[in-house]
């Protein structure tokens, strides 16, 4: 059974983005020999996650305004106190993105039937910037037969 792996690199903006990486994960498994099997989708950042869900501008704006509510940037994060932490010149106050991160997922795997990603109709793979801008990578590894 072959496992391929290949990267996915995407440049973010600033803030709360989301990019639906369906395409590029649909372009990858077409270029595979693998016909029945699943793709695991990993972020390799602490604050970014991944879920699948609808990709409908609403929608996305709807998951924008929620996450600010659930962790505000403006709140007290005791992550956020970088005069106490041996950081870079740049480091950014993010505890707000770490948490948020925490509470979607690194990972997602997905059935690959008949050479398609088996998703519903509605469903396409979201990758969240909660940081940003910056410029990241998702594994993507690809097994079956």
């Amino acid at each position: 059974m072959p496992i391929i792996h290949q990267l996915i690199e995407i440049a973010t903006e600033p803030g709360i983005n989301i990019h639906n990486i369906t395409p590029h994960i649909k372009d990858l498994i077409a270029k595979t020999s693998v016909k029945n099997g699943q793709v695991l989708v990993f972020s390799r950042h602490t604050t970014t996650a991944l879920a699948i869900n609808e990709y409908e501008v609403r929608l996305l704006e709807d998951i924008k305004v929620f996450f600010a509510k659930l962790a505000p940037e403006s709140d007290r994060y005791l992550h956020n106190d970088l005069h106490l932490r041996d950081v870079p010149e740049d480091e950014p106050m993010n505890a707000h993105s770490h948490l948020l991160a925490m509470m979607l997922s690194t990972s997602e795997v997905i059935p690959i039937v008949d050479g398609k990603l088996a998703l519903g109709t509605w469903q396409s793979v979201l990758f969240f910037e909660l940081d940003g801008s910056r410029q990241r990578t998702i594994s993507v590894q690809i097994s079956g037969e």
